[in-house]
């Protein structure tokens, strides 16, 4: 079982994610823009962080950005979960220092795929 933070600012996305993790054993703490998933991360440190983009305020390679260049936070893997679909936007997120990338609508075995894989379980 891990602690997961879903920072997505969308209620609905945040609700499906949480619904997925929650039924396969996860435990899941949410915030709803960059600037609090930061401040999430760093009181809570999860396991792993679910990164929507499109946020108002801090977007989602913003926060990836600043998570991995804080040494408090820089070890927690963090996956990407984003409309953003083109090869151009995945590039560009690993490159902020994400672990992995995956595009919505999130179908759940690649979800707890990937969550197995960050975690190297």
């Amino acid at each position: 079982m891990a602690r997961v933070l879903i920072v997505d600012d969308s209620p609905t996305e945040a609700h499906i994610l949480t619904g997925m993790l929650e039924k396969n054993g996860h435990q899941v703490i949410t915030a709803p823009d960059g600037e609090s998933g930061i401040a999430s991360a760093k009181a809570n440190h999860p396991d792993v962080i679910l990164m929507d983009v499109v946020m108002p305020g801090l977007n989602g390679f913003q926060a990836t950005r600043q998570l991995k260049k804080d040494s408090a936070t820089s070890s927690i893997p963090i996956i990407i979960v984003s409309t953003k679909s083109q090869a151009t936007d995945r590039v560009w997120g690993m490159r902020q220092g994400a672990n992995d990338y995956i595009t919505k609508p999130v179908d759940e075995a690649s979800l707890l795929e990937s969550v197995n894989n960050v975690l190297g379980s």
